[in-house]
């Protein structure tokens, strides 16, 4: 006897009488009342968003002439007061500035270089302009965005220079200040220069927290992205375990009853008719559970539709034998201790278990006369021990399926702390002995 093709995943019910699966419906989403799993990382991130910040973040363009809009808006005082004494520089040099701005995105570097001479002509025009360095702003913040830490601060500094040493070596008040009383401009100049370098560093501080939280949330939707990879492959593999319990074992036990019925058909005519009505059962059942598996891929699927709720407690595993002792295979259950767990995963692990045993048996046993099924639960323990007196083996007898029944048994006692021990008999037979934890 050998293992079979693929350990079953929790299924709803299976060759032989399997008790039903559980069917998990998707966490319902508070926003739009829709699935999660329905949305991509991407769908997230943007709900997250909220309305505005997701209507700027697909619309650029808008956004960019917005922040010109604002540039203009707060260059409008000083821009007015020198067009009103026939100054048109100012005018001139400020709309180079907003076309400028135009252009952040893509031509961040390019664009400061440009922003800083022109602010340095128009602070050495108007030293008291009240909008010193206020086109910089946006345009440190674009490149903070977009570049290193150390190079965005080293534009910071290339670009306040200019206009810091315009502001100490060339700041004075008006005569007409002196004469009411002002002092030099020196300190003024020096003040000024303070404010106008931390402003840039701060409009440089914000542009590098705001590529620090996208490059945050790059990190999660990649690692968003990767999780749903391996949920779907995991899904996958849940789904090919599933098929193998419906398809593998309800054929197994189908074959075992035609060839029973064919025996029984010139010996004990009422025997076979009896054979082959569990015969059409297990098929029907194989087909039922079949559309319940591929059930569970639909969105829209629930329990209480799909009826893929599981049996009563206690009724499986005698299901489960009754169909196998159908099938020809001489099977004896001893119980000790008390039942087992209500919980309802825990117990389709038992007969996953228990199928997954004695499905072999019937495969690759030879002359079996008895197969023994113990049951013992105790000390928060669940023991569970399969042996047959049976020929053949895995060594013996080469496997018809792709050899992963054990593995995935030892997959699922893997999910309750146990594991599982198979092999031959020192007396002949083969015997599997699985332990899990309660």
């Amino acid at each position: 006897m050998g293992n079979t093709d693929q350990a079953g995943a929790p299924a709803e019910r299976t060759a032989a009488g399997a008790p039903a699966e559980l069917s998990a419906k998707p966490p319902a989403d508070p926003i739009a009342g829709q699935g999660i799993a329905a949305l991509s990382p991407a769908e997230l991130t943007a709900r997250r968003r909220g309305t505005v910040r997701r209507f700027f973040y697909e619309h650029p363009l808008v956004m960019d002439l917005v922040i010109v809009v604002i540039y203009l808006l707060l260059s409008a005082g000083t821009v007015f007061a020198h067009v009103v004494n026939g100054g048109f520089l100012h005018l001139i040099l400020t709309l180079i500035s907003a076309g400028a701005l135009m252009f952040r995105r893509n031509r961040p570097v390019a664009v400061v270089m440009l922003l800083t001479g022109i602010e340095t002509v128009l602070l050495l025009q108007d030293p008291l302009s009240s909008n010193a360095s206020l086109s910089l702003w946006f345009g440190l913040y674009a490149v903070a965005v977009r570049r290193a830490t150390v190079f965005s601060f080293i534009t910071t500094a290339a670009a306040s220079l200019p206009l810091v040493l315009v502001l100490l070596l060339f700041f004075r008040f008006p005569a007409r200040m002196v004469e009411a009383g002002a002092q030099s401009g020196s300190l003024a100049g020096v003040i000024t220069a303070v404010v106008v370098l931390l402003s840039n560093v701060i409009a440089t501080g914000i542009g590098l927290g705001v590529r620090r939280d996208r490059e945050h949330e790059v990190e999660v939707r990649s690692w968003a992205d990767r999780n749903a990879q391996l949920a779907s492959v995991s899904e996958r593999n849940r789904i090919a375990r599933e098929m193998h319990d419906v398809v593998a074992h309800s054929l197994t036990v189908m074959i075992a009853l035609s060839d029973g019925a064919a025996v029984a058909l010139t010996r004990r005519p009422d025997r076979a008719t009896e054979v082959l009505g569990e015969l059409s059962r297990t098929g029907r059942t194989a087909l039922t559970d079949m559309r319940r598996v591929l059930g569970v891929l639909r969105a829209d699927g629930s329990v209480e539709a799909d009826g893929r709720a599981p049996l009563p407690a206690g009724t499986g595993i005698e299901t489960l034998l009754d169909g196998f002792r159908a099938a020809g295979l001489p099977v004896s259950l001893t119980r000790t201790g008390p039942a087992l767990p209500d919980d309802p995963v825990f117990q389709l692990t038992v007969y996953r278990i228990l199928q997954e045993s004695l499905t072999n048996a019937l495969r690759y046993g030879r002359a079996i006369s008895r197969v023994q099924v113990e049951v013992t639960h105790s000390a928060g323990q669940v023991r569970l021990r399969i042996s047959d007196d049976g020929r053949g083996s895995t060594a013996e007898a080469p496997s018809i399926g792709a050899g992963q029944g054990i593995a995935g048994m030892r997959e699922r006692a893997g999910i309750y702390a146990g594991t599982v021990k198979a092999g031959a008999c020192p007396y002949g037979g083969w015997v599997v002995e699985a332990v899990l934890n309660t």
